[in-house]
């Protein structure tokens, strides 16, 4: 598949029946942050069906229960987000990583326009749309699982690993601060994220023949007990969403390269393992597209029987073995594979360090509110949109629904764009920015090392001088 062409189940190539789901699914989110929908009924043939309707009506509750005054089974709306939504969950054994108490706590601890304004700086640059069939496809279109999913992502994100306010927020700035304070837990956890950027242990570089960014894990680089777990896994989704970043549309997952050249038992630490397998299967699903694990051992084979048993099937069918130039060329163009994997590509990584002044425009606080106010305002008119296109659809009226489809489509590229404008603000710069990767303005340069050498008629060359739009 090129990287021009749309999968089925993304935005832009749905089925009548996917497109169901997926308003089904946002009528639930906009329900839990406050919005109603008293005009809302049930349309004839939905995939609820009619004795799915029928029962609605028998319990004065309408299309996904999103119609009804009765609050004897509902949280307060000023007080909690559930909205008579609280009795979603996941069964036992679709609840791997305890995600149905993430759901309630966050039901129980923001408020619908609390929960409204943490959704919508997930999103950041993303199509909404797009955002929320990643979780209906890994749920496999069960709009309860998806929604219980994502709302569990958000609390993961705001309250466990403060992803947008401090992670992204203070990036590798924060860490050079913090590696030179007098407190020596501080200290420790600015040196060790620092460390492993320093070092290169993980990077980006270029795309494979379907367009995704590629990311290479040096595994012998990492040493177990050499940095702390919490700095492990905040280097993680820095990576994580940094790569987020950088995803051309429609493009919308990344390749993982696990280089096992010279590993050793001193490199395996299952603790990182086990983050990573959790960030992609619980908080960014459909966001992996593959993984290759290059050049391994013989004395990795027992440890990946371990690994396997923890894999969903789904992620486990993603892992591809390679021991050469000719197995990773199967996914990447030969000559874009770097040199250390044996390929013709030259490039070394060199970290840059934080450059003064570089976060400069985060201390624009009146013009950070002036730009996030605008962002939050088209997040409101979207969101109105969709609550139009819902009820459209509920009520068979084609016209309107292809109407508002339109604008929403409209208003999700203004969106996008704002977002941008925002970045500068609340977003610190990286080593992707300094080395001019990351544009600033939501497009990207795979390739900036041959931005340089104009002259060159190579492939790469030309790859390296396209700039792409990020999602």
């Amino acid at each position: 598949m090129s990287s021009t062409e749309i999968s089925p189940g993304h935005v832009g190539n749905l089925t009548d029946e996917q497109e169901a789901k997926l308003r089904e699914m946002w009528a639930v989110l906009l329900k839990l942050m406050g919005v109603k929908f008293e005009e809302l009924s049930p349309k004839e043939g939905s995939s609820e069906g009619q004795q799915q309707q029928e029962k609605e009506k028998k319990s004065k509750r309408s299309w996904l229960g999103l119609r009804t005054s009765d609050k004897s089974n509902s949280q307060s709306d000023t007080n909690g987000a559930s909205n008579g939504l609280e009795n979603l969950s996941l069964s036992d054994g679709d609840d791997k990583y305890g995600q149905n108490k993430d759901f309630q706590q966050i039901l129980a601890s923001k408020t619908p326009e609390e929960l409204r304004e943490t959704f919508w700086q997930m999103v950041k640059h993303d199509h909404p749309d797009a955002l929320l069939l990643r979780f209906l496809r890994a749920r496999k279109w069960d709009v309860t699982k998806a929604v219980v999913m994502l709302v569990s992502t958000i609390r993961w994100r705001a309250d466990e690993m403060h992803v947008d306010d401090d992670i992204m927020y203070g990036g590798e700035a924060r860490a050079l601060e913090q590696s030179q304070s007098s407190d020596p837990e501080v200290k420790k956890l600015g040196e060790d994220f620092l460390a492993q950027l320093r070092i290169g242990k993980s990077f980006i570089h270029g795309v494979d023949k379907q367009g995704r960014p590629l990311c290479l894990i040096r595994v012998r680089l990492h040493k177990l007990g050499a940095q702390s777990e919490k700095s492990m896994e905040r280097y993680t989704v820095h990576m994580i969403e940094t790569a987020r970043a950088m995803l051309p549309r429609p493009v919308e997952t990344a390749v993982i390269i696990f280089d096992m050249t010279n590993f050793t038992l001193a490199n395996m630490d299952y603790a990182p393992v086990k983050f990573i397998i959790k960030c992609f299967e619980a908080n960014y699903p459909e966001s992996l597209g593959a993984v290759l694990i290059h050049n391994a051992p013989w004395i990795f084979s027992g440890i990946w029987k371990v690994i396997k048993g923890w894999l969903d099937p789904v992620v486990a069918a993603k892992v591809h073995f390679t021991s050469s130039v000719e197995d990773l060329e199967e996914f990447i163009p030969r000559e874009r594979i770097l040199k250390e994997l044996g390929g013709p590509k030259d490039f070394e990584y060199k970290y840059i360090e934080p450059q003064p002044d570089e976060n400069a425009a985060m201390k624009d606080t009146a013009k950070r509110d002036e730009v996030k106010a605008r962002y939050l305002a088209i997040s409101s008119e979207l969101q109105e949109l969709t609550r139009s296109w819902i009820v459209a659809a509920s009520k068979g009226d084609k016209t309107e629904e292809e109407s508002v489809k339109s604008r929403r489509e409209e208003l999700a590229g203004k969106l996008s764009r704002t977002y941008w404008e925002l970045d500068p603000y609340i977003r610190a710069r990286s080593y992707y920015d300094r080395v001019g990767m990351l544009k600033g303005d939501g497009k990207v340069v795979f390739y900036p090392e041959l931005q340089e050498d104009k002259s060159s008629g190579s492939e790469d060359a030309a790859n390296g001088e396209a700039v792409t739009q990020a999602n």
